[in-house]
């Protein structure tokens, strides 16, 4: 399945029916009179999160969405049936953005969250309602109420515990397929990784979702690369876990340069806990390992780990910090712009 995290789409919600103009007409009833039903309510635009989905690939190749309107009022003073309501969707994660993206109308982070859009015309009113003592035979009746509608963009940010940082080709897809069920590619050359990937990660009886996004490189604020689109989806983490390859020229101008990246990026990201580890040991020696660990942790006055995911060495560790801190943590609660039905 293609993996498609933002897109555009267009909604409408039903218009109201029309109300009826009609008068009553039975054989030996010698007085009629109006009997104009009403019409039915307009069908509603529902956004539904659902399980088993981790895309939006749906919404890629159709891109309108309309409910169905109400049907107009009868004679005998039947009322229109209501439109069938539209229900679109999406997977865990999702949020809806206004057309300028300035403002979320709904986060939808949990299956089963249910939020109406946009509501549904009312129905008109048919002639019935205007009969008095003084107008026997209304002509009056009132047209079917228009529904609304809005573009608005939907963007997938994946639901992780923990996220995994780093300069292309550091280690990070070899990590998350050595600690977890994903089966990330896997190859020696920058951005092997071109979209996010999950796995869940097993460790001394815990369980949590870590996140693999493609790397950062310098200027990916402004685009460069894949660009920081893709940072997203590590925002609702609370853990990062950063790889710096231990090979590296220079591994503390490698931590910086995605360290800068986040802070130009902001929505909190730099002021998530941090941990990080020096990756690809297993091509050092023992004094050059020791060198470059100490040389890192004091220029970010935080310790660092050592690893190998290529040969296991280290993981234990890593996995004992990454399940404390995930566990320590406490997840910011999303508020939505809509109440749930």
């Amino acid at each position: 399945m293609k993996f498609l995290d933002q897109c555009k789409i267009y909604l409408k919600s039903g218009d109201g029916g029309d109300g009826c103009v009609s008068f009553r007409r039975e054989k030996f009833i010698e007085f009629g009179g109006p009997d104009g039903g009403d019409g039915g309510k307009g069908g509603d635009v529902i956004i539904e999160c659902v399980d088993g989905l981790n895309t939006l690939i749906d919404y890629r190749y159709t891109q309108h969405f309309r409910a169905e309107r109400g049907h107009h009022g009868m004679g005998r003073n039947r009322t229109g049936a209501g439109g069938q309501d539209l229900v679109l969707k999406v997977p865990a994660g999702t949020q809806v953005l206004s057309d300028d993206r300035e403002h979320v109308l709904a986060d939808l982070t949990e299956p089963g969250q249910r939020i109406v859009l946009l509501r549904g015309g009312d129905g008109g009113k048919g002639n019935t309602h205007f009969k008095s003592a003084t107008n026997r035979a209304p002509r009056k009746f009132i047209p079917g109420f228009p529904g609304e509608e809005m573009w608005v963009w939907l963007r997938l940010k994946l639901i992780a515990d923990a996220g995994l940082l780093g300069l292309p080709n550091a280690g990070k897809s070899t990590f998350i397929n050595a600690v977890s069920n994903a089966k990330a590619k896997v190859g020696d050359y920058p951005f092997t990784t071109l979209k996010p990937q999950l796995g869940v990660v097993r460790h001394k009886a815990r369980e949590f979702v870590l996140a693999d996004i493609p790397g950062l490189i310098k200027g990916a604020a402004e685009g460069v690369g894949i660009g920081d689109r893709f940072l997203g989806h590590i925002e609702r983490c609370r853990v990062l876990l950063h790889l710096v390859d231990g090979a590296a020229e220079s591994p503390t101008k490698a931590y910086r340069t995605v360290r800068r990246e986040l802070e130009m990026y902001g929505a909190g990201l730099e002021d998530k806990p941090e941990i990080v580890a020096l990756s690809k040991v297993d091509t050092l020696d023992e004094a050059a390992r020791k060198r470059r660990q100490q040389a890192l942790s004091k220029a970010i006055g935080k310790p660092v780990y050592l690893l190998s995911a290529a040969t296991g060495e280290g993981l234990e560790p890593v996995l004992d910090m990454l399940i404390e801190t995930v566990g320590r943590a406490v997840p910011e609660e999303t508020e939505t712009a809509w109440s749930p039905l």
